[in-house]
């Protein structure tokens, strides 16, 4: 936990990574930490520790939200949501939509992701959406 620390205030986050040569050890300690947060055995003052320095739990979970808090700044200003990925400034945030419509489409997008999109007033299907406006 020491490590995490004095990795904190060098680097700024908790995310090592398994792949860090420098901080291998470390990184495998925080995935571990991770799987038996998991699993419900890790002990309460463990999670209370690990909490009071900021640790992300899920980073995948994380990033989502993160990228999603993006896409409120972006509809709070344009209102909307539909991002060009022809705009270079937004690609990724575009390319980001866009994957999410894919995995809508597929089935593959789970129920409080989609709820939250559509809390936002998302589209799903961008070509449909502009001939209603034509």
């Amino acid at each position: 936990f020491n490590q995490l620390c004095a990795f904190k205030a060098k680097s700024g986050h908790c995310d090592v990574s398994t792949h860090d040569v420098q901080n291998k050890s470390l990184g495998q300690w925080v995935r571990q930490q991770r799987l038996l947060y998991k699993r419900n055995v890790l002990s309460s003052d463990r999670k209370q520790q690990l909490n009071s320095i900021g640790f992300i739990w899920d980073p995948l979970e994380h990033t989502w939200d993160e990228h999603f808090d993006q896409l409120c700044t972006f509809n709070a200003h344009n209102g909307h949501c539909n991002v060009s990925k022809n705009d270079e400034r937004k690609k990724p945030m575009g390319n980001r939509v866009s994957r999410q419509r894919e995995s809508y489409k597929k089935n593959t997008l789970s129920a409080s992701r989609i709820e939250q999109l559509n809390s936002i007033g998302f589209i799903w299907a961008i070509r449909d959406h502009s001939s209603e406006n034509e």
